[in-house]
Formats: structure tokens, sequence, C-alpha cells
């Protein structure tokens, strides 16, 4: 094997022992879980919206936001059930930052260690603020310490086509959100869903063990390479396709960022807000598809857009809530549309 060995990484009893979660919130996790299934058995009316830094980075400004963000949610909590996005990995599609739990100063050398202790202390202080909290499955071989702070999960669209991702997803306690792939082809998409809500026989921790499936895994369009994925008739495609593989609890989530938002070919965070109110438009027209789509995911930080690590010098980056990944919608347009989106579903 190609590798050097750096050094050895504390185990995760240790990490969880070190920054452990109170019994408080520990308990809220289990209830903000069983609040997520209901919305999407269709138990629970309210909209589910995942939304939060494209990255969890850096410490302060994510805490900032996770404070405005829980006083925000006790104003539409009758209508949205509100998870914060706090994403401390990242996929990327040739090379470049992988996110905190692998470098906690992207301006200095790759520190997992140093990474993962971040990363614990950050979902614990959001959690014990009273928000849940979602990540993405990007490494799945060193969850433990992380997952059982989690409320709802990602597959991400370079990863949900591959097996071990999928498995992962059939053995996790929390819904977890299966986006199509890259292409934007929504029968693959589906194809994921129906392989984590199943059983399999898999190796974890040196044991050969059976998953027990995850009846909560859903289908998260998030658009494709060529066009989006979000209109009327990708939202029949979608509700089809889920018929037709008699998925359990079947349920859309609609990621109104990544290929959802380009305008001409480029991401334009501000797409976001129209994704939002053309499909809450759709669905108060077509009553079978509001049956379907259970909510929304949103890129949103403190300021708008999004600074390039390249540009910057650790002096000249803007450390109060710019994102260095991709651009985010502001707290002031998040805001208003979360609000907004509480107006039109109580009418």
């Amino acid at each position: 094997m190609r590798y050097t060995v750096q050094k050895k990484l504390p185990r995760a009893e240790d990490l969880i022992q070190s920054i452990p979660l109170s019994d408080t919130a520990f308990e809220r996790i289990g209830q903000d879980r069983k609040e997520i299934q209901a919305i999407l058995s269709g138990e629970d009316p309210r909209k589910l919206v995942i939304v939060g830094p494209c990255s969890a980075w850096p410490h302060t400004a994510v805490i900032d936001y996770a404070k405005k963000l829980k006083v925000l949610e006790e104003k539409v909590k009758d209508k949205i059930k509100i998870v914060m996005r706090l994403y401390i990995q990242k996929p990327r599609t040739t090379k470049g930052w992988l996110g905190p739990v692998n470098q906690p100063n992207p301006f200095e050398a790759a520190d997992i260690e140093a990474g993962i202790y971040y990363s614990r202390r950050l979902m614990v202080e959001v959690n014990e603020l009273g928000l849940p909290i979602a990540d993405e499955a990007v490494f799945t071989h060193n969850s433990k310490g992380f997952i059982e702070l989690v409320s709802w999960l990602a597959i991400g669209a370079r990863s949900t086509e591959d097996q071990e991702h999928r498995i992962h997803a059939s053995a996790v306690e929390c819904p977890v959100g299966m986006k199509n792939p890259t292409s934007g082809n929504i029968e693959l998409g589906v194809n994921s869903v129906l392989a984590a809500q199943h059983g399999h026989t898999a190796v974890f921790d040196g044991m050969q063990v059976k998953t027990q499936g995850n009846p909560y895994a859903h289908l998260v369009l998030r658009g494709g390479m060529t066009e989006p994925n979000y209109h009327v008739e990708d939202l029949y495609k979608a509700k089809e396709c889920l018929e037709k593989a008699k998925v359990k609890n079947p349920a859309i989530i609609i990621d109104a960022s990544h290929d959802n938002c380009k305008l001409n070919g480029v991401k334009n965070p501000l797409q976001q807000i129209h994704v939002v109110r053309e499909v809450l438009s759709t669905l108060s027209l077509y009553p079978e598809l509001d049956k379907f789509v259970k909510g929304f995911m949103l890129e949103s930080f403190i300021l708008p857009g999004s600074q390039k690590l390249e540009d910057n010098t650790p002096e000249s980056l803007n450390m109060c809530g710019l994102s260095i990944t991709d651009p985010c919608i502001s707290w002031e347009d998040t805001e208003a549309l979360l609000l907004e989106m509480k107006t039109f579903l109580s009418k």
C-alpha cells in the first residue's frame, strides 16, 4: 500500500468522553429524529428545511449563525422543521480543502486529530443550543463520534451510487437523504434510496454484520450537469419512480442549491429563493405532489456569496461568515425566505 503512517489517532471512545453531550441534548436528538421521520412518512404536515453553511468553518461564525437560526426556528416551528446544515466533510471534484475534520485550519497542513476535536466540539455546541444538525457522509469509516450527534444525513451526488455509502445509509439510525447523481438521473437516485432501505451483509469493525435497512431513506433532487430537476414534470417523474420501486415512506427533498440554482451554467445562490418559491407554488396547485415533497435544502451563511482560499491569506480572509466553499445566500435573505415560507404554508 502506498502510504506513510503520520500518527495514531485518538479512539472514538476517548473523543466522545473528552467532549461529552448532555443527557438533555441526547434526548433531544432522539426526538428530532422522530419528528423528521414523521414528516417523511406524512404523519407530520410540516415541511423540513435543512439550512446552513456549505461548510462548517470557522467555528465562531458557525456558532453565531446557529444562534440566529435558533431564534428564527422559534418563529416558524409550527410550519417548518429546521435542521442546521453542519457539514464537516467536503467532497471535491478533483482536489481541494476536504473540510474541517481533515484540516481545521485551511492555511496549515492537514491535521485530522485536531479536526476531529474541532468537529465534535462544534457539533456538540450546536446540539446544546437546541438545534438538530445535518452532515454529509463523505468518509464512512470514521463516523463514530459524530454520527450519533446527527439528526439527518446526506449521501452526496458523487457517493450515491457507491455501495459502501449505500450500506452505510442502510445501517445508520437517522433519516438519510440520497441525492440523485451529478448526471441528474432521477431513476438512479431512486435506486440508491431502494438500496439504502434494504439490509446488506457487510464488514463493520472487523465483524460480518447484517444491516437492518433504513425505512426513512429518501430522495433528494439536486439537479444535473445539464439542467435542474425541480420543475413540475421532474416532480411527477420522481413520484412515479418512487411508486414503481415501492419505496417505503416515499419522500422527496428539493436541494435548491447545487445544479438546481445554476443560471446560464453558473451557480447563483440567489436562485435558491426562486427554486423554493416555484416548488411551493407547484405544490399548492398539485396536492398529489405535495404529499411527496417534504422539504428543501438551502446553502446559507451570514454573508452572501463566497471567497476563495487561494485568493486570500490568513490575514485577508473574511472570518465573519463568508463561505470558503460554495456561495451561500445571506442571513437576511434566509430569514426573509423562511418567514415567507411560513406565511405561504399557513394559507
